[in-house]
Order: structure tokens, then C-alpha cells, then sequence
């Protein structure tokens, strides 16, 4: 068991029902009265990112869940199957499950998946990606000193902004916590 006054950014448990993940937390100290723990939360089954206010006195059950190395395979409709690295089993995940990540996904990418009884609960993916630049529009020359951008349509689909120069065909490199351009890459 684990109180509400232990909960950091990361520690996973059991709320009614759901295992949750706490995304930020933040304590707070009232007078002469208890304490309180104002949480956000993400419930690992739907995706929902929820806001919660517990006493520093309630418990929960901590999760202790096991993180495996995975590589993405294909999706086939609303599931995306991984394959474990070590015993080649292939656990699927929902698109709703894994929520704005599928726009990262890449076949043959290297991510971890957390995994709790033997079920998969959520993939961690690496904080930048490479990707294939499959659609930009024509930049304008002259506009560079302002630091212009343009949208560039990427080979997942997810459209990013984008340096003028970066062109079709071009590899660039994506944080895959911000969704925004790092670099271009010699492909």
C-alpha cells in the first residue's frame, strides 16, 4: 500500500479499479488542517488524463509494472502489434490506448511497453524519432532571416513545422514529447 502523501510523477496504482499513472502532483499544507495531494492522473486503461484532490492519509495499491524492449510490427485497424525482443511474443495495443504515440510509430522502431500481469498497458516511446518527409509545400526565398517555417507532412502522417529548406524526401528527426522539428538527418 502506498499513501496519497507518497505519490510522485511516475509511481503507478490501482484507483478505483483503473491503474493510473500520476502525470504531476503538487502537496499542499492548509493551516492547522491536513494536508492534501492535488493529482494528475492518466488511467492507463482509457487514456484519460483526470485531476484528483486525496487527504495525505489515503492509500492506494501500488502497481508494480514489468517494462519490456518491444519493436513495432504493423497495425491492422484499431490494434498495433509489437514484438517482444527476447520472447518474440506479439502484444497488441489499442489506438486508443496508446492516443497521439501512434503518430510516431514506425515499423521496426525500438520502444519499451509496460506490462502488468502478463497485459500490455502502455508503450514509452523514444524521445526523438526519424522520419521520412513525404509531402511540404514551396518555401518562399527571401523569407529565411524571420525563421520562417512550413508544414511538412511526415511518413506517419503527423504534419510538423518545419525549416523552408527541408524538402521532400528529406529524413528529419522529431521530439515525440512536443511533436515539434529538431534537425534534418543524412538519410
Amino acid at each position: 500500500m502506498i499513501s496519497a502523501s507518497d505519490l510522485r510523477k511516475g509511481v503507478t496504482f490501482e484507483y478505483e479499479g483503473d491503474l493510473c499513472r500520476v502525470l504531476e502532483y503538487q502537496h499542499s499544507f492548509i493551516g492547522r488542517g491536513s494536508a492534501n495531494v492535488k493529482v494528475k492522473l492518466r488511467n492507463l486503461k482509457t487514456g484519460a488524463t483526470i485531476e484528483r484532490v486525496f487527504g495525505a492519509d489515503e492509500r492506494f495499491e501500488e502497481v508494480r509494472l514489468e517494462l519490456r524492449e518491444v519493436q513495432y510490427l504493423y497495425s491492422d485497424g484499431d490494434l498495433y502489434y509489437f514484438m517482444d525482443t527476447e520472447t518474440y511474443e506479439q502484444p497488441a495495443l489499442s489506438a486508443e490506448t496508446l492516443g497521439e504515440r501512434v503518430d510516431y510509430l514506425k515499423e521496426g522502431l525500438t520502444l519499451h511497453i509496460s506490462m502488468h500481469e502478463g497485459r500490455p498497458v502502455e508503450v514509452e516511446l523514444p524521445v526523438t524519432v526519424d522520419l521520412e518527409v513525404t509531402q511540404t509545400g514551396p518555401g518562399i526565398k527571401g523569407d529565411t532571416a524571420t525563421g520562417a517555417t512550413k508544414k511538412a507532412t511526415l511518413e506517419t502522417g503527423v504534419v510538423v513545422q518545419a525549416p523552408l529548406f527541408v524538402e521532400e524526401g528529406d529524413m528529419v528527426r522529431v521530439d515525440t514529447r512536443t511533436g515539434e522539428y529538431l534537425t534534418r538527418v543524412k538519410g
